[in-house]
């Protein structure tokens, strides 16, 4: 210590002054007292030095910029080309998405061999219990005999029953994980099915697979694709089956309350317009449809610096919220109603939930460069059942 106070000097001085014991004693304590203070590694620990308060990330607002009441848009002079926005701060998650229904509960495969035959319909006979009698789906046995809605059946009426390799679908089991059980692709066992919105297994029900012929001729390309995962897959297998008469769960309103994985989500019931809003803004990249090499682009790309809020494009309920599709990295898919759905790709620092219900406008996650991205950007898709259309013709012109 240069200047101020010299804790040595005062020592000497004390120690001329103690004549006396209580004196003595004073000065003992005194020095204990300032040997803590002083003295490196004793007495109280010495703090950590504090660091600087990180400045604010921001974003220029004519690459993205979303203006709300709680985030609006400070001008910064009448020749500035590029406004400032602070970044907003990330919501709080009660903890990370737990897993998908495909990972929380694994699928054994032990799939029945139904030999093909013919069947006699007796009094009481309806086709469902005509399936549960022979092992094969209602749907086979009215596709096989070319039988219309509402399937209905006679007494004495012969049926021809399709042979096949049939799964009967177990508690909590999902799509995803039943074709991965079986090493074929999910979209191959939907389309066997003719499956349906929305899209929902129940405990029980018997779905037919693809041959063992036809799973043993697959290359092993073949194979390792149908592991790959795309929005389709989670759209129409990623839902656990439903117990007999159970009801999908209501939507929650807040991430704080996390649904688990075995749980089957209520897809919107309400009626739906058909009207959304730019999730972020930006310039588009990549517009819809074809592309280079025979690709094509499901949706359209949107460049946004990194950490850019992105917003729900309507009120909807979380589908899927996750990092399971390589491609895009960190994914939100949103239903809305009457079979439209919207997808999120290339988020990072995810702020919600499965199963939670959101709003138009709504925060939702934030832009990056996750996935196979080769800059920072939003995919965004909207979907009318499985087929992706437009985003552009579904959003509102930009001035």
């Amino acid at each position: 210590m240069t200047n101020g106070w010299r804790p040595t000097r005062f020592l000497l001085r004390m120690e001329f002054m103690a004549e006396t014991p209580g004196a003595r004693l004073f000065m003992l304590f005194t020095m204990l007292a300032l040997s803590a203070c002083v003295a490196p590694g004793r007495g109280i620990a010495p703090q950590a030095p504090q660091r600087p308060a990180a400045a604010p990330k921001s974003y220029s607002s004519t690459m993205a910029t979303k203006i709300t009441p709680s985030n609006p848009v400070v001008p910064s002079g009448p020749s500035s080309a590029v406004t400032t926005i602070p970044l907003p701060p990330s919501p709080p998650l009660s903890s990370p998405p737990p897993a998908p229904a495909w990972l929380a509960k694994p699928v054994t495969a032990n799939a029945v061999e139904v030999p093909a035959r013919q069947y006699l319909v007796v009094a009481g006979d309806t086709l469902s219990r005509v399936a549960s009698k022979t092992g094969a789906t209602k749907e086979a046995i009215a596709e096989a005999n070319q039988l219309a809605e509402p399937f209905t059946v006679k007494t004495g009426q012969k049926l021809r029953i399709p042979g096949g390799r049939y799964h009967r679908v177990g508690k909590g089991e999902s799509g995803i994980a039943i074709a991965r059980a079986y090493g074929v692709a999910w979209s191959r066992i939907a389309a066997l099915n003719q499956l349906e919105q929305p899209y929902i297994l129940r405990e029980g029900q018997r779905l037919v697979l693809p041959s063992q012929e036809e799973a043993a001729s697959m290359t092993l390309e073949q194979r390792a694709q149908a592991f790959k995962l795309d929005i389709d897959d989670i759209v129409t297998g990623g839902e656990p089956a439903l117990a007999n008469n159970a009801k999908p769960v209501a939507p929650v309103p807040t991430p704080k309350r996390t649904l688990p994985p075995t749980a089957t989500v209520a897809a919107p019931v309400q009626s739906f317009d058909a009207q959304f809003a730019w999730p972020v803004e930006g310039r588009v990249i990549r517009p819809f449809g074809p592309i280079a090499d025979g690709a094509r682009n499901d949706g359209i790309n949107i460049a946004a610096p990194e950490g850019t809020p992105i917003y729900a494009a309507a009120d909807g309920v979380v589908a899927y919220v996750g990092t399971d599709v390589a491609i895009y990295g960190g994914l939100i898919l949103l239903r809305h109603g009457e079979g439209w759905l919207t997808a999120y790709g290339h988020a990072e620092r995810l702020a919600v939930n499965r199963g939670q219900a959101v709003k138009k406008g709504q925060l939702i996650g934030y832009v990056s460069q996750a996935g196979l991205a080769d800059q920072d950007q939003l995919h965004f898709e909207i979907r009318q059942g499985r087929t992706p259309v437009d985003p552009k013709a579904y959003l509102p012109k930009k001035g």
